[in-house]
């Protein structure tokens, strides 16, 4: 007895659920041996983006994208969530693929069909008839009961996201890099993993300056202040977690500020203190200082560098292909021990983020400098650095396309890479979120554990 044809199925489960939550995509109902094409277009701001990859389907006319690799297409690794990651703007958009509203979800279209003629070319038949299957998926931001308040407080200017728990609740203050903004959607997403999240601006941002150049640290010693007083954060401190130039700001707060802090988490940071650089308000260049203290420039590694007689940010390039700006800064050494930020101040848990082919500075060379200083001084908390083998710069969100690589800055126009490859940014992305929510937990918890509080006062 025959069986009855089986239908042409495409399946991605959950079709509904967070950014950071992994598919599984699969196709049913193939031909065996033929060729099935898959594609994923997902529209954001600024338009289109798509990645498609065609597959072998088995004896039994599946398709498994989390076991087997393309043959064809934008990505050829097994990887269920490849149609995601390795999605490129299509003829005409532009922008960038990250999420700017995160009460609006990113809905992707994935079609999946047979390409006809192909199948067992060694047996009879004419081979797959044209079929296809379509499922749209949507990746949420801002999860269910997980509640959004702007915060203009005492000159702060920000967006909480709290999770409907109880609290108290592990708290982390998310800062971005040198485009500045206030990153909701990363906090949002954290707030979908228990933790609360204040996304802080300090520069481009409503009221703010278009530029990083010379931020008050005292802004930041407020915010820290304001969650231990107002927030009910567990462990009685926040956690300070930033990208780049933000990486650099939570070593710094958490040297500066440590009985403020409860953990520091850099996303690929640097392990000095720096120039504006490429955020730099024009007035006073790359060269100029990035933060303040009691109205006073923190020395910096570029402020009158006798190693330094270049600098990549106004598209100059290198005098050789083997200069780096931030290894000639270094030959000045009494400029990079005043500019070091002193981590060996801080007690608490510190977990660096980090991609080995950073191309837009030494977050790793950073990282591991951070680790070791820790280390050599008895440091005795969790030390924790995850090094991204083909990872760059841009560490970012889960599943997000990993593939605009190279960027034009956007403060200063000027074009830079970030380094690294699409599959490892991606898998960076992927791990990273994970180890990260479950270090601010555990961090959390410890502190919470020994009956630790924050001054309520301290610094005001």
């Amino acid at each position: 007895m025959s069986s009855s044809p089986r239908s042409f199925t495409l399946d991605v489960s959950p079709a509904v659920g967070p950014l950071w939550e992994r598919r599984a995509l699969s196709v049913s109902g193939a031909s065996p041996g033929s060729l099935v094409t898959v594609r994923a277009v997902t529209r954001r701001d600024g338009g289109e983006w798509a990645a498609q990859a065609t597959f072998l389907a088995d004896a039994e006319g599946r398709v498994d994208a989390a076991t087997e690799a393309p043959v064809s297409g934008d990505y050829r690794v097994a990887d269920a969530m490849g149609l995601f990651w390795s999605q490129r703007r299509e003829p005409g958009t532009t922008g960038s693929a990250e999420p700017s509203r995160v009460d609006t979800p990113v809905v992707t279209t994935v079609t999946a069909w047979n390409e006809p003629g192909t199948g067992h070319l060694d047996v009879a038949g004419e081979g797959a008839r044209a079929s296809r299957d379509t499922v749209e998926v949507v990746q949420w931001l801002r999860g269910e009961g997980v509640s959004r308040t702007e915060i203009r407080d005492d000159g702060l200017v920000g967006t909480l996201f709290r999770p409907a728990l109880p609290g108290p609740l592990p708290t982390v203050i998310v800062l971005n890099g040198s485009g500045g903004g206030i990153n909701e959607a990363r906090a949002a997403q954290y707030a979908s993993r228990g933790i609360q999240a204040l996304a802080l601006g300090y520069f481009r941002a409503p009221g703010l300056s278009d530029h990083i150049s010379r931020t008050p640290l005292e802004y930041f010693e407020r915010a820290l202040i304001y969650v231990a007083t107002e927030l009910d954060p567990a462990g009685g401190r926040a956690i300070v977690s930033g990208q780049s130039r933000g990486g650099e700001l939570s070593l710094l707060l958490a040297a500066t500020y440590p009985e403020l802090v409860l953990a520091s988490v850099p996303f690929v940071p640097g392990a000095f203190v720096f120039g504006a650089q490429g955020a730099a308000d024009p007035a006073e260049g790359w060269s100029g200082p990035t933060w303040t203290r009691a109205g006073e420039p923190l020395e910096h590694l570029w402020h009158d560098n006798s190693g330094v007689t270049w600098q990549p940010w106004n598209d100059e390039p290198p005098p050789t292909r083997h200069r780096d700006v931030y290894v000639d800064g270094l030959h000045d050494r009494e400029l990079a021990r005043a500019s070091r930020i002193p981590i060996e101040n801080f007690t608490g848990p510190v977990l660096c983020i980090s991609g080995l082919d950073d191309r837009a500075w030494p977050s790793s060379m950073a990282s591991r400098l951070v680790i070791d200083t820790l280390a050599r001084h008895g440091h005795a908390a969790e030390r924790l650095h995850l090094d991204y083998e083909d990872a760059g710069h841009g560490i970012a969100l889960p599943h997000l396309p990993s593939t605009d690589i190279e960027r034009t800055h956007p403060v200063s126009g000027v074009r830079y890479s970030n380094g690294g490859t699409p599959r490892g940014i991606a898998a960076a992305s992927a791990d990273s979120f994970e180890q990260v929510c479950a270090f601010i937990h555990r961090s959390a918890a410890q502190a919470s554990a020994v009956g630790r509080t924050t001054p309520r006062n301290e610094g005001r």
